[in-house]
């Protein structure tokens, strides 16, 4: 499955939407997304994983290689997810400590006010 990426500006965040498989062969996208949207000033991001079917390691490094990215400038980078074999492997990872996860992109706004 392909990746699709679409971003949007709700209030002062970026709504980044992630969809389909999030592996070695699509994470570069992934990260061109997020340092493009880090260059161009954004950098209170959230990472919308509700329709991402599968998450590998590359994957997660490209997400915390953007969570570095934006803290440099100030920043947040937090993740909707509502998905448990995804919220499983941030889980086994210990990085449930390092983002902030929400199950609603709603929580995730009215977290940032």
């Amino acid at each position: 499955m392909e990746l699709s990426l679409n971003h949007y500006t709700q209030g002062t965040r970026t709504v980044l939407e992630v969809g389909g498989e999030v592996d070695v062969y699509t994470a570069p996208k992934l990260r061109e997304q997020l340092v493009e949207l880090v260059s161009d000033g954004h950098h209170d991001i959230i990472v919308d994983m509700t329709k991402v079917e599968f998450l590998d390691s590359t994957g997660l490094g490209v997400l915390v290689g953007g969570l570095k990215r934006v803290r440099s400038h100030d920043g947040s980078l937090a993740l909707v997810c509502d998905q448990e074999r995804i919220l499983k492997i941030f889980r086994i990872t210990g990085l449930t400590k390092v983002f902030p996860i929400h199950d609603s992109l709603s929580e995730a706004l009215q977290d940032g006010e």
